[in-house]
């Protein structure tokens, strides 16, 4: 995938990265070395978790982020210093990021991702930082909850005509991240190696004189891959039965019809009725696939009732990430020259937390997540204590438990540092990770918080810097 696809270039970013860059390169700061921090504040959609998504797709922009002729050219109509142009010329990536890998199981205040490298590219990088993964987090996290309804059932992304512009784009990519099986989207398909789906329109029905004579016509076409859409005029009236009419004369040609597609009407009761009239006509095969405005909640009901739903395809509540719409993650300084840096809030929750970090899981026996994360200074050894971000008189020892580190470097000097894992891998490792999450942070409904705490040395740096600030 080349990231120029959607104008990845140094122009994608907000005013403000480029007036503070300028400002860091005309008064000699700019080859200062700093830390940001990436993380989120709150879960969407009322869950326990939130999976992490973008990285891989993210190391590629980054790693061919420039600024074109182009960009130069409207940053200089702009009133930008000659000067500092001149230096943008020349811009790449030259740090490293550290973070945890994609499709990890992730929670609040939690360093997901650290950026080092000197103050005007951590600065330039940070919107398409943001932007990139807010969004991929978002969705696969919207899917992982789908997919978590939806069982076994195969699960289709047909959002892409109701997304927010390109963004369907990369919705497609984090759908599968979360669980889903395809996409109807070609372009993602192709660049992802995603497998794509799709059926017809009721207008092809439409175009033809007979429901009948539509349905033969694409079966002609589509001896092995066809699905037929049968709500356009009557489901069961009309639909269904010409449906089991074309699918027996499949039959009879050596091929198999693979299923219909519900798009409208009382679905659960559709469906009984489709399954019920399909395996009387001796196609107990055919898949029942079905559309329109479903979530997590729909699909949680049609099968509460029963519904014989073999294929759910997710438009719009998917790859527009409804009801939230956004992450709110942030990109957040920690660290300037190799001295820790702190953003003070009157809101104690929103303290960042100082220093190059390090964040570990701690394990329970049976080798499942334990309800308790722990943030530590990167190089920290001997932990014994951790403490509540917030409450200072919360605190447990964790000298036996078993814990493991999340965050590794994943670009060194502007490059990719590990190799780059497969958009199946990153699936299939969420998926195994879900599993080590117990069921109460998975509920729907009023899930357990999981807690997300810090080290006794990093909670006393941060009391230090909190005190000088403050005086």
């Amino acid at each position: 995938m080349q990231p120029g696809f959607l104008g990845y270039t140094g122009s994608y970013t907000d005013l403000y990265e480029l007036t503070m860059s300028e400002v860091y390169f005309l008064s000699g700061r700019g080859v200062e070395q700093v830390v940001f921090d990436y993380f989120f504040r709150k879960i969407p959609f009322g869950g326990g978790y939130v999976v992490f998504a973008g990285l891989e797709s993210l190391i590629g922009i980054l790693e061919q982020f420039r600024f074109t002729d182009e960009d130069l050219a409207y940053l200089k109509q702009e009133g930008f210093h000659p000067q500092f142009l001149e230096h943008l010329k020349d811009f790449r990536f030259t740090g490293s990021l550290y973070s945890v890998k994609e499709g990890e199981i992730v929670f609040p205040i939690e360093p997901i991702l650290q950026l080092e490298g000197n103050i005007i590219e951590a600065q330039l990088l940070e919107t398409i930082i943001l932007n990139h993964l807010n969004f991929q987090s978002l969705i696969a996290t919207k899917a992982s909850r789908i997919r978590r309804v939806a069982g076994d059932r195969k699960l289709i992304d047909f959002g892409l005509r109701r997304a927010h512009g390109p963004a369907g784009y990369f919705a497609s990519r984090a759908a599968i991240v979360g669980g889903f099986d395809g996409t109807s989207n070609v372009t993602a398909g192709r660049d992802f190696n995603i497998p794509v789906s799709g059926t017809m329109a009721h207008s092809f029905i439409q175009y033809y004189p007979d429901e009948l004579q539509a349905f033969r016509e694409y079966a002609r076409y589509n001896q092995e891959t066809c699905v037929l859409l049968v709500d356009t005029y009557s489901t069961l009236d009309s639909g269904l039965p010409n449906a089991i009419i074309v699918g027996k004369e499949l039959e009879k040609q050596g091929y198999r019809l693979q299923g219909i597609r519900l798009d409208s009407g009382d679905l659960a009761y559709l469906a009984r009725e489709s399954r019920r009239q399909l395996d009387a006509a001796g196609l107990e095969y055919v898949n029942i696939i079905t559309s329109n405005q479903l979530d997590e909640s729909v699909i949680k009901s049609l099968l509460e009732q029963k519904a014989p739903i073999d294929v759910f395809g997710v438009g719009t509540s998917l790859v527009t990430g409804q009801p939230d719409a956004a992450l709110d993650g942030v990109y957040k300084l920690s660290m300037r020259a190799d001295v820790p840096t702190i953003k003070i809030s009157e809101s104690t929750e929103k303290i960042t937390i100082p220093h190059r970090k390090q964040l570990y899981r701690l394990l329970a026996d049976d080798g499942r997540f334990s309800g308790t994360d722990a943030i530590s200074i990167r190089d920290e050894k001997d932990i014994d204590w951790i403490f509540h971000p917030h409450d200072p008189y919360k605190s447990m020892s964790i000298s036996e438990t078993t814990r493991e580190p999340l965050l590794f470097k994943r670009m060194e000097k502007g490059l990719r540092h590990s190799e780059a894992r497969t958009l199946i891998e990153i699936k299939d490792y969420c998926a195994a990770r879900l599993k080590q999450l117990p069921p109460e942070y998975k509920r729907f409904n009023n899930p357990h918080i999981y807690k997300v705490s810090i080290t006794e040395a990093l909670k006393s740096e941060r009391d230090d810097l909190i005190q000088k600030f403050r005086r």
